[in-house]
Order: structure tokens, then sequence, then C-alpha cells
């Protein structure tokens, strides 16, 4: 059976091999070389102590991953993320990404966080409604502000919200404060009905 959870150092050459066709072939990522496995490994333990990287498995076979990362750096933005999503080739269209997007946007609450982005290099019809469906809203285009495979590109960003908003918001919490508390598995485990393989 598939499952979400979340990633491990273990995990990063599946996670490198899905996303290095992406950097060499497409716009959709705005890194020019692939990174290594072990640059994908640091990115990983680099990333979990603070947020959630989820991965979607079957037959010890990723079929995608999602994360979220800080939005910007000053303080006053930490109760903001930005996410970002990769499925792999051959299981795109089977409803990994909205899987993946559904659990994360569950758990993030749990954190203390309130907001979510996304930046999209345009044009991306599927990513735009994987977007939308799981509640993403547009609310603005850079225009042309990168360049590669010898054009410029427009990145269009979406928002959705993640909890109402309160006047006094405390500090996020460490993904190790939640992720073993029954909230966090199921939330979790609410992407897997979105899953048609």
């Amino acid at each position: 059976n598939p499952s979400i959870r979340l990633a491990t150092g273990h995990d990063a050459d599946q996670i490198a091999a899905i996303y290095a066709p992406v950097v060499r072939n497409t716009a959709i990522s705005f890194e020019l070389e692939p990174p290594t496995i072990q640059e994908m490994q640091q990115r990983i333990q680099q990333t979990l102590p603070k947020f959630p990287w989820l991965v979607c498995e079957r037959a010890n076979t990723i079929l995608g991953y999602v994360y979220a990362s800080p939005h910007r750096a000053r303080p006053a933005y930490q109760w903001s993320v930005d996410t970002t999503v990769y499925v792999h080739h051959a299981y795109r269209g089977h409803g990994v990404g909205r899987a993946l997007y559904t659990a994360l946007l569950k758990v993030l609450p749990l954190q203390g966080y309130y907001n979510a982005y996304a930046g999209i290099a345009l044009p991306n019809a599927a990513s735009v409604g994987l977007h939308e469906a799981v509640g993403f809203e547009a609310v603005g285009v850079y225009h042309h502000v990168g360049y590669k495979l010898g054009q410029w590109h427009d990145v269009g960003w979406w928002q959705v919200g993640l909890q109402a908003h309160v006047t006094t918001p405390t500090a996020p919490l460490p993904l190790s404060a939640v992720q073993d508390t029954a909230a966090w598995h199921n939330n979790v485990s609410a992407g897997l009905p979105f899953l048609r393989l």
C-alpha cells in the first residue's frame, strides 16, 4: 500500500533522480545544475528540524515529494512558508501531487504556520491546476524574473491560508514537537484518498 511519510536522508538518491530532469530540461526549476545525492541529503536534513519534507512511497519507490521552506528570512515572516512539490514523471496524473499537498497543508498548521506560498514558472497549466485544486489563489506575477534555456521566464505566485489568523501568534513549533502526535498521523494520512494508482 502507498504511504505518505517524512523524508529521511536515505531518500536522497530517489529524490535527486526525480528532480534532476526537471533542472536539466525545463524552466520549472530555476536551478541550472541538478544537485548531487549528497547535496540533496543535506537539503533534507537542513529542512526537517523546522519544516516538513514528505514523500509518497509505494513498494520502496518514491513517487513524489513535497516540502516547506522559509518564505523570507526576516522575523516577521516566520509564520509564512514557501512550498514545493515534484512528482516522478511516471506517476504524474495519478493524484500524487494532490495527495502530498493535502498532507502538507494539514500538518503545517499543527506547527503554527498561517500562510503558504508557491512560485510557479509560467506557463505551467498542470502546476497551476494542482495548486488551485488544493486551495491556492493567484496573487501576482514577477515578469521576466528568471533567465534559463535561452529565454526569460515569468513566475506567478499563489497563496493559501492555513488557519484563521490571530492577533498574537506564538512562534511556530519545531517539527519534532508535532511529528509523533495523533493529529500529525491523521493529517498526513488525509492525502492518501487522492491517490489513483
